[in-house]
Order: C-alpha cells, then sequence, then structure tokens
C-alpha cells in the first residue's frame, strides 16, 4: 500500500531532500526536529514538523521510541530514517512494524545482520565476494600480534560493529599489532559498546570504490553504477565521483556484479552500498562491509543515472517493487561532489558553528546544491558539520573537474569558517587532476603541502 504521510526522523540537508523527493510523489511530510531546529528548511517546507525535545541528540534524533512515537501520533504511515542517527539502527523497523508504519529501508534483521561486520564478511564470502586478505575476530593482543605475522604487515585492526574510521588502528609489526589491539578495542567499546576486532591487510595506496544498490526484498537487485570515495580524512570522506575512473571496465563488471550477488542473498530491500577496497596495483577488489541506508553521496549516482534514489526508496517502501531494470538504467558523464563543512581547517578541521552573514552558491548547467542553508542561518553546536553538498555532472572528469573548480571559485561563505578553500586546492591538484590519488592521498600529501607553505 502506497505511502500517504511520511515522517522524516532526520534533520540537515537530507531532511530537506527527503521533503522535497515526497512531495514530488504527491505523499504530505511530517519532520521531526528538536528544539535548535525549530526553524529549519526542513521545517519550513513539511507540511508539519513536530518538536522531539531538547537539541541534545540523544533526547531527540537518537531517541527511538520518541520518533516512532510522534511518527504514530501524527498520522504517519511511512517513517523515512536518512543517514546516520537511527538509520542503522535495528531497534527503529522493528518499532515501525509494532505500529504499522512502513519504514524506508531495510528489514531489522538485515540491517542488524550487515552492521556486524565479522557476519557480513562471512555472507560476502557465502555469496563468492571477493575479501581483504585477513583474519576473523581477534580476542587477544596475542592474537592480534599471531594474525598480523601470519598476514603479513601493515595490517589493519578493524571494529566489528564499527564505521566511520573509530575503532581502527594501522599495525606495522608485531608491537603495534598488540598496542593496536588495546587501543582499538577500547575505542571500539566507547563508540558502539561493543570491543570486538578483526584484522585485515593494510593497502597502502588503496581506492575507496562503492556500489550503488537499491533491492525489492525479493532477491531483485539493481546498482546504479560505483563511486570512488578515495579523498579522505580520517577515514571520513570529502570528495565522491561516479563513476572510478581508476576502474578498467572489465573489473567494473565483475565489481557490480558481486555487490548485487551480495544484496540478493539477503533479499536486500530498499538503498544500499557494497563498500569496497581497489588495489590499484594488484588490479583487484576487496569487500570492505554494506551500509544499510541511502549515503551522503548518492547524488553523484543520481547524477550519471538521472533516477532520483529518494523517491524510488519511497516508492519500495510502499510496495511498488522496483520502478526499473537493469537495462533501463543508462549510466552517463562524470559527477563529482565536494562536502561543504562548517570547520577550519587551519585549526585541525574544528567545528565552526555560528551564524551564516553571506550565502552566495554557484548556479548554471551540471550544477547541483545539496543543502538546508541559507543567508542569515544559524549553524548550531549539537551535531555534524557539514552544511551542504556541491555536485556537478559533465560529459567527461576533465569537464566535471573544470565545472567544479568554476563552481567552488563562484562560491561565497562569509560569518563562520568552511572547507570551501580546501576543496578548490583538491580540484587544482596535478595529482587530482591526473587521478593518482588514494585513501591517504590528502593527509600524506596535500595537506602537509598546505601546511608547509602556511609556516
Amino acid at each position: 500500500m502506497a505511502i500517504k504521510r511520511l515522517f522524516v526522523a532526520n534533520r540537515g540537508e537530507i531532511a530537506l531532500r527527503i521533503v522535497r523527493a515526497a512531495q514530488a510523489l504527491g505523499i504530505e511530510t511530517v519532520v521531526a526536529v528538536s528544539d535548535a531546529d525549530r526553524g529549519s528548511a526542513a521545517a519550513a517546507l513539511a507540511d508539519r514538523s513536530i518538536v522531539l525535545g531538547p537539541a541534545a541528540a540523544a533526547k531527540s534524533y537518537l531517541d527511538p521510541r520518541l520518533i516512532v512515537h510522534a511518527a504514530k501520533e501524527s498520522g504517519c504511515d511511512g517513517l523515512h530514517p536518512g543517514y546516520g542517527f537511527l538509520s542503522e539502527r535495528a531497534i527503529l523497523p522493528i518499532s515501525c512494524a509494532e505500529h504499522g508504519i512502513a519504514f524506508v529501508g531495510p528489514e531489522a534483521a538485515v540491517i542488524d545482520a550487515l552492521g556486524d561486520k565479522l557476519r557480513a564478511r562471512a555472507m560476502a564470502r557465502d555469496a563468492g565476494v571477493p575479501l581483504v586478505p585477513g583474519s576473523e575476530g581477534i580476542a587477544s593482543a596475542a592474537d592480534a600480534r599471531r594474525e598480523g605475522d601470519r598476514i603479513g604487515y601493515p595490517v589493519l585492526l578493524k571494529a566489528s560493529a564499527g564505521g566511520g574510521g573509530r575503532g581502527m588502528v594501522i599495525a606495522n609489526n608485531g608491537d603495534d599489532a598488540e598496542a593496536g589491539f588495546h587501543r582499538a578495542s577500547a575505542e571500539a567499546v566507547a563508540a558502539f559498546g561493543d570491543g570486538r576486532l578483526f584484522m585485515e591487510r593494510f593497502v597502502p595506496e588503496a581506492r575507496h570504490v562503492e556500489v550503488q544498490l537499491m533491492g525489492d526484498g525479493k532477491g531483485q537487485v539493481l546498482h546504479f553504477g560505483e563511486r570512488d570515495c578515495s579523498v579522505q580524512r580520517r577515514y571520513q570522506k570529502l570528495v565522491e565521483e561516479a563513476p572510478c575512473a581508476a576502474m578498467p571496465d572489465h573489473l567494473r563488471k565483475q565489481l557490480h556484479a558481486s555487490a548485487i550477488a551480495l544484496a540478493a542473498s539477503v533479499n536486500y530491500r530498499n538503498a544500499g552500498t557494497a563498500e569496497f577496497l581497489f588495489d590499484v596495483k594488484r588490479q583487484e577488489f576487496y569487500f570492505i562491509e554494506v551500509n544499510a541506508r541511502i549515503q551522503v553521496e548518492h547524488p553523484v549516482s543520481e547524477m550519471i543515472s538521472g533516477f532520483d534514489l529518494v523517491q524510488e526508496q519511497i516508492r519500495i517502501a510502499g510496495g511498488a517493487g522496483l520502478s526499473v531494470t537493469q537495462d533501463q538504467v543508462k549510466l552517463s558523464g562524470h559527477a563529482i561532489e565536494c562536502r561543504i563543512n562548517a570547520e577550519d581547517v587551519a585549526r585541525d578541521f574544528l567545528p565552526t558553528p555560528g551564524r551564516i552573514t553571506r550565502w552566495q552558491p554557484p548556479e548554471g548547467e551540471g550544477i547541483r546544491l545539496d543543502s538546508h542553508m541559507s543567508e542569515g542561518a544559524l549553524i548550531p553546536p549539537f551535531y555534524d558539520s557539514m552544511i551542504g553538498k556541491l555536485i556537478v555532472h559533465a560529459d567527461t572528469r576533465g569537464a566535471a573537474i573544470e565545472r567544479l573548480a568554476a563552481a567552488l571559485d563562484e562560491f561565497r561563505i562569509e560569518g563562520i569558517p568552511t572547507t570551501i578553500d580546501l576543496h578548490r586546492a583538491i580540484v587544482a591538484h596535478p595529482d587530482f587532476i591526473e587521478n593518482r590519488i588514494h585513501t591517504r592521498w590528502l593527509e600524506q600529501v596535500l595537506l602537509p603541502e598546505r601546511a608547509a607553505r602556511a609556516a
């Protein structure tokens, strides 16, 4: 049964994005807000907004019982979690099901299974998907040394329940492995309440490549191309591209097939992203994890495919199934996205909440801006520092870079420091232009160069 009124359990640009997608489908929207977000763009555009509680996320956006209660009381028959917050917590779809609300995302059991990296690795292995050479669970520092010696250094210790770079430590020898076990386990317990670890071979100059998926929950899964998310800082993505220009076509086809095989094996429903490590020197790719939600970087997949992925999410959650076949997904051109954050790069990327006194975004052909900001808007200090995503599309990667450089030069934000100048430096760098980047390039090359010039 199609969704008639959708509850948006998120904030910022993704809340606004969901409201617009739902309204385009003729669906009423109710947006959840904290006290700090009463005047948000999403609240202004939605048919109704409901204040969940104080600014603290734990008492608003992170309270599943409160959110589902608000959705039920406001007469919503669907709930979209966006990304972050509770989007990958099984408690949310479970609570939605108990109250007759359609959850816009995968089933709870699938979220649980894929959210545990050890279980996800086992599922990938069963589906015939290549894995990074590594180990299963690491139970002690002695285990870490023994497995590191077996795999060969450098290795990466990772939290089984982890994400976002937390609970991840690189070890270059046995002593590092033992010390890294204690550090990674402590970080994992603090961040996720789960200290279990496993180990993988560390690829120093790898690319981070991911496949955008959409499933109907009955074994049918489509891909909407892959994205290269290799410009990162501390495992956090800053720039994303589609497609991955460094990957040859024969590997690209294998990558898509592997991602689909894994998702189909669990009857995946709704949007998801299968993430892989691409070892350029070995010309091999390895499974990392599945993110069971829509991703921040989904716009680049939309730009090269021409499909609105959020609308597709809502239709599937309402029981409509996939609206297209794989043959109808035609990928063309090249898209690049920059995450614009309210951060002071010169002060170790310190978040910079405050009021925007000037907001002059770029406009023109092939330029898209996903943002909830405007001139005079106040950026609260309680949440993520991302204030927008600048996306461009062109026929070729070179043309997309030129368009992005021009768009960044036109973008004017005043009142608070942002990462726009850093993005200008990234897209102007010869390594980026010539596609010689990897997941540690920003930290090993660009940032040290900028620091040296500043000194």
